[in-house]
Formats: C-alpha cells, structure tokens, sequence
C-alpha cells in the first residue's frame, strides 16, 4: 500500500482479540511511521494507549471522542463513522478531526448499514469543515463516480486487498482522485 502511495493506513481487526491487534499495530507502525504514513487503528482506543499510532477510528456505538482521547492520553487523531448529514454535523460539534461517510455503496464490512448513495456527499462537504473520506463498496470501477458526486478522500478495502497488483491499483485510484475531471 506504502509503494502504491496511498495516504493513510487503517487497522481494521473487529473478530481479533485485542492482543492480537496491539501486536500488528506495533509491527505495521515499525512500516508506516519510516514512510510517514498515519496509522489509524479501529475502534480501540485502548491499542494506541499502547502503540503510538496517530490515530483511532470510532463508530457510532463505540466511545465518545473525548473518551477516545482520554483512554489514550497524548494527542491523537480522531475520526468517525456517520451515516448521514446530522451525524456528520454531530461529529464536528463532538470534536472529530475527520468523519468516514458511508457506506456510499453495499459493502460486505458494513453489512449491518444500508448503502446511503451518493446524493448527499456534496450537502455533507457544504455544511462540515472537516476531511471527509466516503467509505464503503468504492472500487476503482465506481470512484470517477463518486468523485463526480463531490468526494475528495476516499477510503478503498475490499477493491484493493483484492486486487491483483495493489501497488498499480493503488496508484491508479490515487491518479483519479487527484486529477482535474
């Protein structure tokens, strides 16, 4: 992903034990940190208590922001999950340094959300200041689409861990979404 030039890396681990999760950010911090990559692990706060990633990723039904930061006790990116313009609003106001925006598309890693379309990227972008990366079912197939809708960040899994040159796929989502359409 590094050699690709993606952006920012996120530790996504929701059926592993917490041990498990403090030992692979330990070991993908020693990769992105000399390549100045963020790391941001999911949902637990209490792994970069542990591990100095740059940052934690919450959802909606996981801890506050605060207490994100308060568990990890130094300063920390924090991002999250919203599912539509209120939350998104919520989020700012919570004190969020990024908001995920999705699921845009069915994603078998939201399988409980219901895709929310890409209608309301632009609103979202209008009223919150924050960087917004749309999230969920976006391939390289469908992002000229979802950048046409008003995207500027992106996060991309199951597109590119499936893909079977990364580092070309990588690059090629990267080149769309930094190009003049």
């Amino acid at each position: 992903m590094i050699e690709g030039d993606v952006d920012l890396i996120q530790l996504r681990g929701k059926e592993k034990p917490i041990d498990q999760l403090v030992d692979l950010a330990a070991e993908l911090h020693q990769i992105t940190l000399p390549a100045s990559i963020p790391l941001i692990v999911n949902d637990h706060a209490e792994i970069a208590a542990k591990v100095p990633v740059e940052g934690v990723h919450v959802g909606q039904d996981d801890d506050s922001i605060a207490k994100a930061r308060e568990k990890v006790g130094r300063e920390i990116i924090v991002g999250k999950s919203t599912h539509n313009v209120a939350q998104a609003a919520a989020a700012q106001d919570e004190g969020a340094d990024y908001i995920g925006f999705g699921p845009i598309f069915a994603t078998p890693t939201k399988p409980d959300y219901q895709s929310i379309g890409l209608t309301n990227i632009k609103r979202v972008d209008g009223e919150v200041a924050l960087p917004i990366f749309c999230i969920g079912g976006i391939k390289i197939e469908n992002l000229a689409q979802v950048i046409a809708a008003g995207a500027r960040r992106v996060a991309i899994v199951s597109g590119l861990l499936q893909a079977n040159d990364l580092v070309k796929y990588a690059r090629a989502c990267k080149k769309l979404l930094t190009s003049d359409f």
